[in-house]
């Protein structure tokens, strides 16, 4: 007999990883009151995360069945179903059936909306034999404050009641169940923990209380026959024990059925009050819609109003540790507005201007946005993305025109889109990195959404009396806009010739004018084999874009060429549709062998490439093809009707769960997805692009627009001034302007202009220049009454 009381062997247990981030299950509560969202995935309940959604605090609990010569582990033997309790509640029942018929065990899951306590209802039937023939030990893992390790477990008691306790910093845990424990114990993850236990003993006979300062697991055995196979197991949380241990408490104050009622009327309130955007009945694939629309509620924060998320997951979480600390539930601004624009089709409205807010109060002061940050504002990252600047101010433009920015209209949202709008146009076109968090230079999407921003921001401008702003930012759009083939355009290379096109818009360009081979760009995360390819062979989805936003036609022969060659190289039919990698030699995903991404691995398909897809094809006339992409989304969905970031499209392989057509091990849901998918169906419902800029359309598809402005700043130095075209010098700083075009023998000095805190202007007069011919020039700085000390040349081309 173990000697009770004593302290756990083993420390500090192995070293922890967090679990599958394909996930079936979703949810929280609304309102402020609770502040715990719940996953699961296989059956159990994995990532809780407390007090906001950018902090996961546990990393699985479920159940270990043991009985005479039998021992079966709930997550990896048993086959799950799910239901959602209505269509977009986000509550859940599972029915766990053991592989070998031996037992059903079945859960409904959901979150108190009082307390910050997750609730699974559990009901454990033989399907052979009596409950007494069985033992149920429930074997929950904390992993507080976003890490596995520091974590200390013990077993404890309050007001009587028996009590699981975790605490790491200043979050803690407390675990309850209304069934009586047979029996309990805490200990370190390893060869001495309780699953090792019950494999060696059927049952837990190392009895420890205490597991300090390591990767801890708490075991507790059910007493099923004193609860007839019934009860409910309550993970309270808090910022110190016996505030968790209270709530959890409290939480079983009501039977499951009440708190379930009250958990459900807000968000069936929350659906009812939605566009109907349903599929119709003859749809292919599992229903969407309103699961997307809660997956998008779900994922936004109860304290920082309006902060959303990523992904309640971290991909590939099995191989993962305490070093990515972030996984996906990080707040990237691309994809909260993407969201938000979802949220916006769907009618929640007060939802989407919730997160404006939030975009308005952590935007950095020269008006960029982190490249992804925790909820506090705080970047993760230290990158920057130029569109993820740009994003925002077409959100505003979209809530506007459809009257839904609120009671003052843009006026509440002008600082923010104004800061934005001149930290795009002195620091673009180049992006430090593209959408994919990956190479820079000059990108097709990138390019798209900044110069919509930018004319968006100038419409704005002008209804708050700022005609030289708008004047500056639509001038600076239309020679960025000229540029575009310039930039990313690639004709007469091999790849052209393969494909039997005249050429196509790359992927990233890396230099002034394209031409083979357009340099090289550095493949990461792709392995030592592959380590550069010529940027002139890289083609990806993203020149969609630039119909999406308006700036060319769906059926300019530029863009059919660059879509056959995108089907050429990045479409997969799968078992359940098509789909279509991010670009060529993408690493981010798994092996060939199906391993998970460990830094290096084979690009997947992504569902939500599909939608964009689709947007296109309505674009271009071909709704019957944009349906059929939408029937593909929702086949290519997981258990419980969630959509991931990526699939696996190759043969399959049972034993590690990839299935063609199917979820990979990235992350699942992926907001980004569930919000393509909710903005297309708006968009089949208007037979238009529903988050499309008319700016754009008006500027570029329904007039010839000859641009006037060529730009110079010192982000974007270029060398070449357009012919018949005005010079203009875009400074940060008040300056002189020494200019010459006659190599010295005269100069001619201008003042800037103030366009905008932190923009300042000045045209040179190069308009009748004949090409051959060069502009010089230099600063001297007002404010210092320094010169720049170095010479600047631009020739006329």
């Amino acid at each position: 007999m173990t000697e009770a009381g004593r302290p756990a062997p083993g420390w500090p247990g192995i070293e922890p990883r967090w679990t599958s981030s394909t996930k079936s299950a979703v949810g929280t509560a609304m309102g402020e009151a609770s502040r715990v969202w719940f996953t699961a995935s296989h059956g159990i309940l994995n990532e809780i995360y407390f007090p906001e959604v950018d902090t996961a605090c546990l990393r699985d609990a479920g159940f270990i069945v043991t009985a005479a010569d039998f021992l079966s582990e709930e997550k990896r033997h048993c086959t799950p179903a799910v239901e959602w309790l209505a269509p977009g509640v986000p509550a859940f029942r599972f029915r766990n059936t053991c592989n070998l018929g031996r037992y059903v065990i079945e859960k409904r899951i959901c979150t108190s909306p009082e307390y910050d306590v997750v609730l699974q209802h559990v009901r454990f039937t033989p399907l052979v034999g009596s409950l007494a023939d069985y033992t149920l030990t429930l074997v929950l893992s904390p992993h507080l404050g976003n890490h596995g390790a520091g974590n200390t477990g013990w077993l404890g008691q309050q007001k009587g009641d028996d009590v699981f306790f975790a605490q790491r910093d200043r979050y803690a845990l407390a675990a309850v169940s209304t069934a009586d424990w047979v029996r309990r114990t805490v200990g370190f993850a390893g060869p001495e923990d309780a699953w090792h236990d019950l494999q060696d003993n059927g049952r837990l006979t190392r009895i420890y209380d205490r597991a300090e300062n390591g990767n801890v697991a708490l075991a507790g055995e059910i007493d099923l026959v004193g609860c007839g196979g019934e009860f409910v197991i309550a993970i309270g949380f808090g910022g110190d024990p016996d505030t968790a241990a209270l709530h959890a408490r409290a939480a079983l104050a009501d039977p499951y059925d009440d708190v379930e009622r009250r958990y459900a009327a807000p968000w069936q309130t929350w659906q009812d009050s939605l566009v109907a955007l349903d599929e119709p009945p003859d749809s292919a694939g599992l229903p969407l819609y309103r699961s997307s629309a809660a997956v998008m509620k779900s994922h936004m924060s109860m304290n920082c109003d309006g902060g959303s998320i990523a992904s309640l997951s971290v991909p590939w979480g099995s191989s993962k540790g305490d070093g990515d600390l972030g996984g996906y539930h990080l707040v990237w601004p691309r994809d909260m507005v993407e969201t938000a624009s979802g949220l916006l089709a769907i009618g929640a409205h007060e939802d989407m201007r919730a997160m404006l807010r939030f975009l308005a109060v952590t935007q950095e002061q020269d008006g960029h946005w982190p490249q992804n940050m925790w909820l506090n504002g705080t970047a993760y990252w230290n990158g920057i993305q130029l569109d993820e600047t740009a994003f925002p101010i077409l959100l505003v433009d979209l809530a506007v025109r459809e009257g839904a920015a609120g009671t003052r209209g843009a006026a509440t949202w002008w600082d923010m889109v104004r800061r934005a709008a001149v930290y795009v146009a002195m620091h673009g076109p180049r992006t430090g990195q593209d959408r994919w968090e990956e190479d820079g230079g000059y990108s097709p999407f990138t390019l798209a959404v900044a110069i919509s921003g930018l004319l968006a921001a100038a419409d704005l401008a002008v209804g708050f009396n700022e005609p030289a702003l708008a004047a500056w930012l639509r001038d600076t759009a239309d020679d960025w806009n000229s540029s575009i083939e310039k930039w990313t355009y690639a004709a007469g290379t091999p790849l052209a010739d393969r494909c039997g096109v005249a050429g196509y818009y790359v992927r990233i360009g890396s230099a002034d004018a394209v031409a083979p081979p357009l340099g090289v760009v550095d493949l990461k995360n792709r392995g030592a084999d592959r380590t550069k390819i010529a940027a002139a062979d890289m083609v990806s989805g993203d020149a969609l874009a630039l119909v999406r936003f308006g700036l060319r036609d769906a059926h300019d022969p530029r863009i059919l060429d660059t879509i056959r060659v995108i089907d050429a190289l990045l479409l997969t039919e799968t078992r359940n549709g098509p789909t279509w990698h991010r670009y060529n030699e993408d690493g981010y995903g798994e092996h060939e062998d199906g391993s998970p991404f460990d830094g290096t691995g084979i690009g997947r398909g992504w569902p939500l490439l599909a939608g964009e897809r689709a947007h296109y094809e309505i674009a271009a006339g071909n709704r019957a093809f944009a349906l059929r992409l939408a029937a593909a989304m929702r086949r290519q969905a997981g258990l419980g009707g969630f959509l991931p970031e990526q699939i696996w499209d190759a043969p399959d392989m049972p034993e590690l769960e990839l299935y063609n057509g199917s979820p990979s091990g990235s992350a699942m849901p992926l907001v980004w997805a569930h919000a393509e998918y909710a903005k297309l169906l708006h968009s089949l419902m208007d037979g238009r692009i529903f988050d499309q800029p008319s700016q754009t359309v008006a500027r570029y598809l329904s007039q010839v627009n000859r641009p006037r402005i060529s730009v110079w700043s010192f982000a974007h130095q270029q060398s070449a001034l357009v012919v018949g075209r005005t010079l203009r010098l875009d400074l940060p700083r008040p300056a002189t302007i020494r200019w010459t075009t006659d190599a010295w023998v005269t100069s001619t000095d201008t003042a800037t202009a103030v366009i905008a805190p932190g923009a300042h202007a000045a045209d040179i007069a190069t308009a009748g220049l004949e090409p051959g011919r060069a502009v010089e020039f230099t600063f001297l700085w007002n404010d210092s009454g320094s010169w720049e000390g170095r010479n600047f040349q631009i020739s006329v081309a």
